[in-house]
């Protein structure tokens, strides 16, 4: 049984005109993240632009990939299938590199999302904020949630690109505590850390997905077969462990804050 439940919210909470450009570092992780938020974003009329830095050619395979097809190209056909499923309105490839996890060779690799000009990159992404009139960006906490390289680049990139346009920032993360009284979370397989994300105290928006957004993200995420295994997507807590994301905002309150947050109850 769910702990949480979300906030009704007025029917007139339309966010028809207004525009959030979300950042990731690899396919996959826009559904398993910010899911939930996305499709609530553009159901209320919204336009979401995501943006993903690299096409997680560091991954491993949960299965044989199609003969002739190789990691990059099967994870970025995944990722728009995933967007599609979120009802994402435009995808942007920044083109780096996955630089695998902290110590692989990979991270030496020139077109290395972490040996990447942040500072410029930032600038080609602060432009796209303006260009779409973009209100607000949403990254990374400033761990990258789970310590992965890529991911906390993603951060500094988000966190730059908004003071260059002068946006609220959104930092996706996780409930740690939270989590601590659900069953396991794909964080749990993911670098070999045993503690991610923030504590309850730190965060300032949750967003708690209703049965139609939560199987948006079920779908979202499994379209990203290569990555998440059935085993995930049928277990019968999946909706304890995956109906909530949280994010911790810097600057004003924006969109996030119109979709209605979560509440402990009893």
């Amino acid at each position: 049984m769910s702990l949480l439940t979300d906030t009704p919210f007025p029917p007139s909470a339309r966010l028809d005109g207004r525009t959030v450009v979300v950042l990731h570092a690899h396919p996959d992780d826009e559904a398993i993240f910010t899911g939930a938020t996305i499709r609530r974003l553009a159901d209320r009329g919204a336009r979401v632009v995501l943006v993903t830095a690299t096409a997680g050619e560091m991954g491993t395979p949960r299965s044989q990939l199609p003969r002739g097809a190789d990691l990059a190209t099967v994870r970025r056909d995944e990722l728009e299938a995933a967007a599609a499923a979120l009802g994402v309105a435009r995808l942007v490839l920044l083109g780096r590199r996955d630089s695998g996890l902290p110590g692989w060779d990979s991270s030496s690799h020139p077109q290395a999302l972490v040996r990447a000009d942040l500072p410029a990159l930032a600038r080609q992404v602060a432009d796209l904020v303006e260009r779409e009139h973009a209100e607000a960006v949403v990254a990374y906490d400033a761990d990258g949630i789970y310590g992965h390289p890529d991911h906390i680049a993603v951060h500094l990139l988000g966190r730059y690109a908004a003071a260059l346009a002068a946006v609220t920032s959104y930092d996706a993360t996780v409930d740690r505590e939270h989590l601590h009284f659900t069953g396991p979370h794909l964080l749990d397989e993911a670098g070999g850390r045993t503690t991610y994300g923030r504590v309850t105290a730190e965060i300032t928006t949750a967003v708690a997905a209703t049965p139609h957004e939560l199987a948006a993200k079920r779908a979202a995420m499994a379209a990203h077969a290569s990555q998440i295994g059935p085993g995930v997507l049928e277990a019968p807590d999946f909706a304890d462990v995956y109906e909530l994301e949280w994010f911790v905002r810097r600057g004003e309150p924006a969109l996030l804050e119109m979709l209605g947050n979560a509440h402990a109850v009893a």
